[in-house]
């Protein structure tokens, strides 16, 4: 019955009509992955991978009842320098993932869709999946019946829930960490746990030529940090080198400008502050996606960016992008 509501409601245009009451702004989507069966990487991905055919139908959305629309378009209009048309939408990718180029890209070549795509520098160095993929799966995967936390705090892992709750745990303990303080912290619960993500695995995250070949065909690329931190709960230094590194490299290997960043959230709150955004700014970046919920509207800092979470089907999409718009939260 719900789904039946929500289908004569959007149908009936009366979101759509409360839309025009509130002025222009943009939804920045917030994608991650997307596979022809999602199901089989759910042991590293969890929830975050569309499959092909339901991200199909959504850009299709997209495409035939909204504005597609770049970031740079989006950065001018909060900054009062140019407008927006009607319902605009941005769609994003986060982490980096070798399935954005090649099944997501010629998806949204086929479609008309501009898009923006955000590498984790070190996992696509390196070839590794983001830390939080890979204690996912070793929690996941482990025969181990208990684990004990940082403060010794014992973790039974007898069933999916204790499993999920241990997998929340040490993500908050490792998202504090970067660099080699945050590879010692996996290395030490793959050895607890007797259990590792096999090397195999890196081929998930896309290499160099994969984002020059994006950017050639006319996609942004952006940073999305070197080693997918907390910014919010490192060192000022930590996340100056975060910010600058990532983007220094991406320059130097891509041979353009990387003028967008996007701020992860793998564990706690909040993920941003007036100090990371002040470093953003004088690393050079132009805007910053957040994942607070929300639109981006016109006098908002082009450095915290809120977005928009796509559900797994096409009327979701709709239906969420319509609340949005209307001023609905969802």
């Amino acid at each position: 019955m719900k789904d039946l509501a929500r289908k004569a409601v959007l149908r009936s245009g009366l979101l759509r009509m409360a839309t025009g009451l509130r002025g222009r702004s943009a939804a920045i989507l917030m994608y991650h992955s997307v596979m022809e069966d999602p199901r089989c990487q759910d042991a590293f991905l969890g929830g975050i991978a569309h499959s092909r055919d339901a991200f199909r139908g959504q850009m299709e959305l997209l495409a035939r009842r909204y504005r597609p629309a770049s970031l740079d378009q989006v950065r001018h209009f909060v900054r009062g320098e140019g407008e927006l048309p009607d319902h605009a939408v941005v769609v994003t990718f986060d982490d980096g993932y070798a399935d954005n180029y090649e099944i997501a890209a010629p998806v949204l070549k086929e479609v008309g869709v501009p898009a923006t795509f955000y590498a984790t520098v070190e996992c696509v160095e390196q070839r590794k999946l983001p830390w939080p993929a890979r204690l996912r799966f070793v929690f996941r995967n482990t025969k181990k019946g208990s684990w004990a936390d940082s403060s010794g705090k014992t973790w039974p892992l007898a069933s999916g829930v204790e499993r999920g709750k241990a997998i929340l745990l040490s993500c908050d303990e490792c998202c504090k960490l970067v660099s080699t303080a945050q590879e010692k912290y996996v290395a030490r619960v793959e050895d607890e746990l007797d259990t590792r993500a096999p090397a195999e695995s890196g081929a998930l995250m896309m290499n160099y030529d994969q984002l020059r070949a994006l950017v050639e065909q006319g996609y942004t690329v952006g940073s999305h940090t070197m080693t997918h931190p907390n910014m919010a709960y490192i060192s000022a230094e930590d996340a100056r080198r975060e910010l600058t590194e990532s983007k220094q490299r991406l320059e130097q290997q891509l041979n353009a400008a990387v003028a967008h960043f996007s701020y992860p959230c793998p564990a706690l709150s909040p993920h941003w502050t007036e100090q990371t955004v002040a470093a953003s700014r004088d690393a050079g970046y132009e805007t910053a996606v957040t994942t607070d919920g929300g639109l981006a509207r016109q006098g908002d800092n082009p450095l915290r960016l809120k977005r928009v979470r796509p559900t797994k089907t096409v009327e979701g999409l709709w239906w969420n992008l319509e609340c949005v718009f209307a001023g609905r939260l969802v």
